[in-house]
Order: C-alpha cells, then sequence, then structure tokens
C-alpha cells in the first residue's frame, strides 16, 4: 500500500545515526544521503523511510507509530538495546504482547524528535 514515508527531524547527524543504528538491527540499510535528507530500505536509491530535515520538526500527535517488521525476536532486542544507546527513549522494552496475538514480540521506542517506533516479529 505505501511507497514510502518521511519524518521530520531537527538535526539530521543525530537522527541519521540513531536510524543508521536501528535500521541496521532489523536488516535494513541507509540508500541514500543527501544534505537535507536520509532514505533507508533495501536497495540504493529506493528508500522506504526518509529522515528530512525541517528545523523545529514536530512529531504527529500520539496516537501516530510506525511499526517495523524484525526478522527475528534478536533483531527486536537489538533494535531496543541500539535505539537507547542512540538517544531514544524507551517506550516499552522487548518481550510477548499476547494482548496483539501469541507470537507478537516487540519493543518501542521514541526517537529524538517524538516519533514512536516499533520493531515487531511475529
Amino acid at each position: 500500500m505505501l511507497h514510502h514515508i518521511s519524518l521530520p527531524v531537527a538535526d539530521l547527524t543525530a537522527s541519521a545515526a540513531l536510524y543508521d543504528a536501528i535500521m541496521g538491527a532489523i536488516g535494513y540499510r541507509r540508500v541514500f544521503s543527501h544534505s537535507d535528507a536520509v532514505g533507508y530500505g533495501l536497495e540504493d536509491g529506493k528508500d522506504k523511510l526518509c529522515l528530512k530535515h525541517i528545523p523545529g520538526a514536530a512529531a504527529a500527535g500520539t496516537g501516530f507509530h510506525l511499526a517495523f517488521a524484525a526478522p527475528g525476536r534478536e533483531a527486536v532486542d537489538k533494535f531496543h538495546r541500539l535505539g537507547l544507546q542512540h538517544g531514544a527513549a524507551d517506550n516499552g522494552p522487548p518481550g510477548p504482547r499476547p494482548a496483539y496475538g501469541s507470537t507478537y514480540y516487540a519493543a518501542f521506542v521514541i526517537d529524538l524528535d517524538g516519533h514512536r517506533l516499533e520493531a515487531v516479529h511475529k
């Protein structure tokens, strides 16, 4: 359904360091870099997630979050651990979420601009 999504960030350098770590943890990589944007995905030049430098950037309201598919529980754990190491705030440690399904395993962080992120493996 979605081709890509863009998020505004106030500090592109710091946000790119965070996203390099967390996206790498779940199998994605930086696929392009410009002075005002970086993109993540699987193939060069074909971003699925773009960070755009916007001075005074603000996150969407508390009802919005992005959930990224992770290849396994270890990747979810790494996403959370590296997120915290790179300045994200904890919004739910790695673990089973039986309310979402018997095999749902996820972790939640809030990035440097207040975007709510999840890594999930089912």
